[in-house]
């Protein structure tokens, strides 16, 4: 009993008090809303290219080509009757996507189509309705058929139908890398924001610092990658050619694709006339 007691009164009196630390609230929205921002962008990149659409059997080859063709006749159509009839095909072919994907389509060409009514407004109000109407359905139309392309489309397949309509080399291979490198910076920036995020306790004044130094450690990382990449591609071989290995089959979907469009074609060449 006299030893515990003893060695109690040897203790420092700041070893026995209790440690009751709180520490102060602190706002982490901006961390918050980054690390939510680069999940989503590289969720969606990844499901992009994994995720198989069944629905979706047209080439992409053609998928491509008559996108581009189908964007380039609503530019310069002038006839409004044609811009409604592509925009309810093109809300046929979106039907027959998932309902995410159509969620997803239909969102961002709503908004789309509506910030550039708004734009158009006050052409409304000078009495060019026509205009305003005309430019928004455009736009709509436009924004629905990239999307539908977007989504029903691998990101391999469409540089692999560029390289099939001639694309040069160095703009495939930008595109192909840009794509790579969004998803590899995105998850080692995503693990630097978590490490901040976890020493971030209390009122963390320097945050702001702190994504600064992740900002220059993203560039260092990108260069030394940049070079790493060369270096492999240097011992590979690579010459900076793309080529198409896959087999192409003519199949009954990509018939009836190439039909419709035709029929595009004509009703674009048909109501021009009118």
């Amino acid at each position: 009993m006299n030893n515990s007691v003893t060695t109690r009164s040897n203790v420092p009196e700041w070893l026995l008090k209790d440690e009751n630390y709180f520490p102060q609230s602190d706002r982490n929205n901006f961390l918050d809303k980054s690390i939510l921002s680069l999940l989503n962008i590289i969720s969606k990149i990844k499901a992009q290219d994994t995720t198989p659409n069944s629905k979706y059997d047209v080439n992409a080859v053609f998928k491509v080509a008559f996108t581009l063709l189908l964007v380039a006749l609503i530019s310069i159509s002038m006839n409004f009757t044609f811009v409604t009839a592509i925009n309810v095909y093109l809300l046929t072919m979106l039907s027959l996507m998932r309902a995410r994907d159509i969620v997803k389509i239909l969102r961002v060409s709503f908004i789309m189509g509506l910030f550039t009514f708004v734009i158009m407004l006050p052409a409304a109000f000078w009495g060019n309705s026509f205009s305003t109407v005309m430019i928004t359905s455009k736009v709509f139309a436009s924004i629905t058929a990239v999307n539908i392309l977007s989504h029903s489309t691998r990101w391999s397949s469409v540089t692999s139908a560029l390289k099939r309509f001639f694309t040069p080399d160095i703009f495939i291979f930008v595109f192909d890398i840009t794509i790579k490198y969004i998803v590899m910076l995105g998850e080692f920036t995503l693990n630097m924001l978590y490490a901040l995020k976890l020493r971030a306790v209390g009122k963390y004044r320097s945050k702001y610092v702190s994504l600064s130094g992740i900002a220059g450690t993203m560039f260092i990382e990108s260069k030394e990658m940049s070079e790493d990449m060369y270096s492999a591609m240097e011992c590979r071989g690579f010459t900076g050619e793309y080529k198409v290995h896959d087999n192409f089959k003519f199949t009954i979907a990509d018939l009836i694709f190439i039909v419709i469009n035709i029929g595009i074609i004509f009703l674009f060449l048909y109501l021009g006339r009118i």
